[in-house]
């Protein structure tokens, strides 16, 4: 009977041993939860701390783009007019609606290729087919809708600007004989203008939105060294879509055209 006394004595002694340690640990992994919590926590209060500092730097960055855009936004205001004062008929609002979302749908699909857009390409087209301001209102749409895509922006008025300009200039040149309804014409024509009318405009916000007050020539050539890689590929990009589409592109607009007496360039 003693042995079994004895016995019995140790095995409670070993199961209290076991329960202490179990316990133990539960109580070891429940302090380095709640240390993990505290230290989640502090960061969240140490990035409270600059919260508000955060918002009155990038506050102050959006003023500025902001004023910046609404200039951007002011200088293609002349064009818009001059179509309008054309009185514009519903079926040439209807072919530039339907080439602007051609437009937008080709940046959408090219949109893992960074740079590599068809979007110029179609507005020189149709600056050449039915004149300057139209090639600037696709332009101008163009941009703005596909950057609801993209991400809408200060940039935004810039791009806009830019894919007008350069449809507005196309429709320029068509209608004093210097640019042909020829692939070489109109692949020169845009990729000299898509890398520097286009990119040069576009590096130059960069440095007016994105630098501090203090603009230095320095950074101003780093910036637009930088870009030239970017500005490459969106030129060779246009010339590509120039090359491909061009020819069908404008055959069909001029039918259209003088099927139902569309915009005359």
């Amino acid at each position: 009977m003693q042995r079994e006394q004895g016995i019995s004595s140790t095995n409670t002694s070993l199961v209290d041993e076991l329960y202490y340690d179990t316990n133990s640990l539960e109580v070891a992994k429940e302090k380095t939860i709640y240390k993990k919590v505290i230290n989640i926590e502090e960061k969240r209060r140490k990035s409270r701390r600059y919260y508000f500092m955060r918002n009155r730097v990038t506050n102050r960055h959006i003023l500025t783009d902001s004023k910046l855009s609404k200039r951007t936004f002011v200088a293609m205001i002349p064009f818009f007019m001059v179509f309008e004062d054309r009185d514009p008929q519903a079926r040439e609002l209807v072919i530039i609606a339907v080439l602007a979302a051609i437009a937008v749908a080709g940046r959408g699909a090219f949109f893992m290729l960074p740079q590599f857009k068809p979007v110029a390409a179609i507005v020189i087209i149709t600056g050449v087919c039915f004149g300057g301001e139209a090639g600037f209102l696709v332009g101008a749409v163009s941009g703005l809708v596909s950057n609801f895509f993209f991400g809408q922006g200060p940039w935004t008025p810039w791009q806009m600007y830019a894919f007008g300009i350069i449809g507005f200039i196309a429709g320029v040149l068509f209608k004093k004989g210097m640019l042909k309804k020829k692939k070489i014409s109109l692949c020169i024509y845009g990729g000299i203008s898509t890398f520097l009318i286009y990119g040069f405009l576009l590096d130059t916000a960069s440095i007016l939105m994105f630098s501090e007050k203090n603009i230095t020539k320095a950074g101003a050539i780093s910036v637009y060294i930088s870009g030239v890689p970017f500005n490459i590929v969106h030129a060779i990009s246009t010339i590509f879509f120039l090359f491909v589409l061009s020819k069908p592109m404008i055959e069909k607009l001029d039918r259209i055209k003088i099927k139902y007496g569309l915009i005359e360039p």
